[in-house]
């Protein structure tokens, strides 16, 4: 295979070659996929016809659950039907729209509790201005910004990567798609091909994080000026959760992607991979509906 073009078709991971095991991935996976579909189902359903619920916050929230729905409707249906048919294949042309829909909708999530964290700021730290800084036209064009920019993002990502000559076979090390584990079957070096994408992809990365810490930085020292120790428990309560999603999916997304290369092992990429594209779809709405009682009352 001198190139990607003779290609039409990927090998994906598979997880066992025991009959027995593979019905009860297909199970486990299952169970997984229809708790994140009725979790972030309910939270959708919930915010759009409750009209208490038709504020920023919860208009953003409501994005989250759609991303969060995508992102993980994009892996693991092909997953379970690879274990229940028993095949691994997956052609070339699903193979790049698997990575461009994981990656556009990964993307967008990170860019939109970028701009779930300004929005908490405001709440927080300017409630007078509130009403004017996050209208409504206001948080359609920041949600607009944050799935545009993930879509470009992604098809940048994805033409850098099937631009690439592949002659190291067809078998992907993944139960899906993913971009370091089809780099691996490139003919070329790809650092210096990639560079530019990495440095670019830090800078933003970064830049996000900053502006997410610094968000944070300033909200607890506002709630730490509270009064009240019920105006803090509120204001606590619709900070944490959203923190807490960060953290969760900054810190298995690192994992996949910018960990060291000496602990790079099939079973440990097959680790990480299975919690950050499943665990944050899936525990993102129990996160939400636990701390936040307007949620809880409308659901």
């Amino acid at each position: 295979m001198s190139n990607g073009s003779s290609i039409t078709e990927f090998l994906l991971l598979a997880f066992t070659d025991t009959r027995d095991l593979q019905l009860l991935h297909f199970w486990l996976f299952l169970g997984i996929y229809l708790a994140a579909l009725l979790g972030n189902g309910l939270i959708i359903t919930t915010i759009a016809c409750d009209c208490h619920l038709h504020t920023p916050m919860y208009f953003f929230l409501l994005n989250l659950s759609v991303l969060d729905l995508g992102s993980i409707s994009t892996t693991v249906p092909k997953a379970m039907a690879n274990s229940l048919w028993d095949t691994r294949a997956i052609s070339y042309t699903g193979c790049a729209a698997q990575v461009c829909l994981f990656f556009f909708l990964m993307s967008a999530e990170y860019f939109l509790l970028t701009v779930m964290a300004y929005d908490r700021y405001v709440a927080i730290c300017k409630p007078l201005h509130y009403g004017t800084l996050l209208g409504s036209r206001a948080c359609v064009h920041m949600a607009a910004a944050a799935w545009g920019s993930g879509f470009l993002y992604a098809v940048l990502h994805t033409a850098n990567t099937f631009s690439l000559p592949l002659c190291q076979g067809n078998a992907v090390d993944q139960f899906f798609c993913e971009i370091p584990q089809i780099l691996k079957l490139s003919c070329l070096d790809t650092y210096l091909r990639e560079f530019g994408l990495i440095a670019f992809s830090a800078f933003l990365i970064l830049g996000c994080f900053v502006f997410i810490m610094l968000s944070y930085v300033q909200i607890f020292r506002a709630v730490l000026r509270i009064p009240s120790e019920q105006g803090r428990h509120k204001a606590f309560s619709i900070c944490l959760p959203h923190l807490a999603v960060v953290s969760l999916f900054l810190s298995t997304g690192m994992c996949a992607y910018v960990k060291p290369p000496s602990i790079s092992s099939p079973s440990l990429d097959l680790v990480f991979a299975v919690v950050y594209s499943m665990v944050p779809p899936t525990l993102n709405p129990l996160i939400y509906s636990m701390r936040n009682q307007e949620l809880k009352d409308a659901l």
